[in-house]
């Protein structure tokens, strides 16, 4: 099914490491025009020059996700510099583990702000002009722990992934007849997502992670929910370890 790949423009965000980098290199092997976008514009280039190395298309963007304007900017570049937009991969997040007791209300607002606000700033800057075309995808990066709370430690971050988990089948009732929505939820997967922990829970999260599958696996998910014809809508996958029990 690459021919449901190729030649479409697609967008990641956190695309600089991670599942977000994997993601690019596999869709942009299978004929994709890559445009990655995170804070760190020097891991972008890195993977974008992989990439050209494998003769495919890719473009790096310095990108916060939490500065609205900011994302509506780069959603605008990539049309001006591609000519449309196909597939939004609404990938940054971060996962800070800690208990609730511990009051971390900076953690805890940094979450809303990247993995929830970042989201949907994502969809509000990429859904007009899918609207427009007719046509596009918007794949949110949930979590198992937007399917069950992880608790104790993680009951924040399992609200904004819920959040996400719920906005994607929201947002499939309202504009599904046109644009495709897929929301993917990973247990373990090797990624720096699990650095973002620190303090008490770090030792807890890093042992949790022995049991990551590669982040190449999710990529090859991602991959299954583009490359489905145009009348097929892979509304939900979840993917984790065969080891994990939560």
């Amino acid at each position: 099914m690459t021919k449901g790949i190729e030649g479409k423009v697609v967008l990641i965000t956190g695309g600089s490491t991670g599942i977000g980098a994997e993601t690019a290199r596999l869709l942009a092997e299978r004929g994709a025009k890559v445009a990655i976008a995170a804070r760190r514009k020097d891991r972008l280039d890195e993977v974008v020059a992989q990439i050209a190395e494998n003769g495919g298309t890719a473009r790096a963007y310095a990108l916060d996700v939490t500065d609205k304007s900011a994302v509506q900017s780069v959603v605008a570049a990539i049309v001006a510099d591609f000519g449309r937009l196909d597939v939004l991969i609404n990938n940054a997040g971060l996962m800070p583990i800690r208990p609730m007791a511990e009051v971390n209300t900076d953690e805890w607002d940094q979450m809303i702000d990247v993995n929830l606000k970042g989201t949907l700033y994502g969809i509000a800057a990429a859904l007009p002009g899918f609207l427009e075309q007719g046509s596009g995808h918007i794949i949110n990066l949930s979590s198992v722990a937007g399917i069950k709370v992880f608790a104790p430690g993680g009951t924040v971050y399992s609200g904004t992934k819920f959040a996400v988990s719920a906005i994607s089948e929201g947002l499939r009732h309202e504009v599904g007849e046109k644009v495709r929505v897929t929301s993917i939820e990973p247990g373990a997967v090797e990624s720096d997502l699990k650095f973002t922990t620190s303090g008490t829970a770090a030792e807890t999260v890093l042992d949790f992670y022995k049991q990551a599958i590669p982040a190449a696996s999710v990529a090859r998910a991602i991959a299954f929910a583009v490359e489905q014809p145009d009348d097929v809508d892979v509304n939900a996958i979840v993917i984790r370890p065969t080891a994990q029990e939560f």
